[in-house]
């Protein structure tokens, strides 16, 4: 097993040990690819401390190779050499989404398929429905990314009336979780019940949405993802896809990105927004605005000296301390005087006492002449 730094973990990347090229890859998609389970049940795995190289207990993002011993709660995960497995599952209510054995109404037990094989997506507990399980991880991120707008139609019934206002606000998207959902088509399809077409998976997205607009779900049943649809299959049972639905969706794969391009994408990204800041509007608007400071004249005509911040600093303190140097001085010839009676008036200085000493001679010598 060979450890990278956090910061350079690609999905799969080659490596030279004793001169030969080794393929190295990330552990939670070498167990994805070995059909064991999706990425995101990997991860869960691994953070539980349920997986091992080598003997010793896995870490996210560790890259491991052909040759390392990799374990999931002590049995041995390799390399998927049987054909994959492609089925379409009418969930009843009830059943959960999870290959977690611990889970006493897991989808796999369920099924009861000779072979091991994991859902693509979830359906709520709640909700029935098409659900794809199968043994090829490479097809998971491929069909649930949002970005892919890959479609997945429900069947909705709600406790009231559907009007066409909901109708405009569902199909516009509504905040839910922070974010506010992407638009979608809406139709109604009777009193209470609509059909919606989704590309994203948000959790539990159309009972948030509709509680956000008021409204309750009594019964949400998927029928279709992507080519693949539900048809007069009954609840609890499954079938294999056809050849025909098989080479439909991976045609329709073909051209969506998973996670290890999505990444790529993101770095690309990331590289041309950098190289923007060098030569972009922002950097070139903070030079000609440096350039102009510069650029300006004093009175007479001449550049102003470029001053530092360390050097407007010691100019700052300088200036504070000849001000309260002053203000010393100033206090110090400032005499205190008092009034005939004895007694202090209000300020105590010569300065402020003046028109108070002015005001008690006119006294003894009586009103002032006009």
């Amino acid at each position: 097993m060979v450890f990278l730094p956090v910061y350079f973990r690609p999905l799969q990347s080659r490596v030279t040990v004793d001169g030969g090229n080794i393929t190295m890859r990330r552990l939670n998609k070498y167990i994805t690819d070995a059909g064991y389970c999706s990425r995101r049940e990997a991860d869960r795995y691994i953070e539980q401390g349920r997986v091992t190289v080598n003997g010793r207990i896995a870490g996210l993002g560790d890259m491991v190779g052909e040759t390392d011993t990799v374990e999931v709660d002590g049995e041995r995960v390799g390399r998927r050499t049987k054909a994959p497995v492609y089925i379409a599952f009418n969930k009843p209510v009830g059943v959960t989404c999870t290959t977690d054995r611990s889970d006493k109404t897991n989808i796999v037990d369920f099924i009861g398929y000779k072979e091991r094989i994991f859902p693509v997506g979830r359906l709520d507990k709640d909700s029935e429905g098409l659900i794809i399980l199968t043994n090829d991880g490479d097809i998971v991120n491929r069909i649930l990314r949002a970005g892919n707008n890959n479609p997945k139609e429900y069947i909705v019934t709600v406790d009231k009336p559907v009007t066409p206002e909901f109708l405009s606000r569902m199909a516009a998207g509504v905040h839910i979780l922070g974010v506010k959902t992407k638009p979608c088509e809406v139709r109604r399809k009777n009193e209470k019940t609509f059909v919606i077409f989704l590309t994203q998976g948000l959790n539990r997205q159309i009972r948030r949405m509709c509680n956000a607009l008021d409204y309750k779900v009594v019964r949400l049943k998927r029928v279709r993802v992507i080519n693949i649809t539900l048809g007069s299959l009954e609840p609890g049972r499954w079938r294999y896809f056809t050849p025909e639905e098989t080479a439909g969706m991976q045609a329709v794969l073909a051209g969506s990105s998973g996670t290890e391009e999505a990444s790529n994408e993101r770095k690309a990204s990331l590289r041309r927004m950098s190289k923007g800041k060098k030569s972009g509007s922002y950097s070139e608007y903070r030079s000609r605005g440096k350039s102009a400071a510069r650029s300006k004249t004093a009175g007479d005509g001449s550049r102003p000296p470029i001053t530092s911040r360390a050097e407007k600093g010691k100019s700052a303190e300088s200036g504070k301390s000849a001000e309260s140097g002053k203000s010393a001085e100033s206090s110090k010839r400032v005499t205190k005087i008092k009034t005939a009676d004895g007694k202090r008036p209000a300020g105590g200085s010569r300065a402020n006492t003046g028109g108070a000493k002015a005001a008690s001679q006119r006294g003894a010598r009586g009103p002032k002449k006009r």
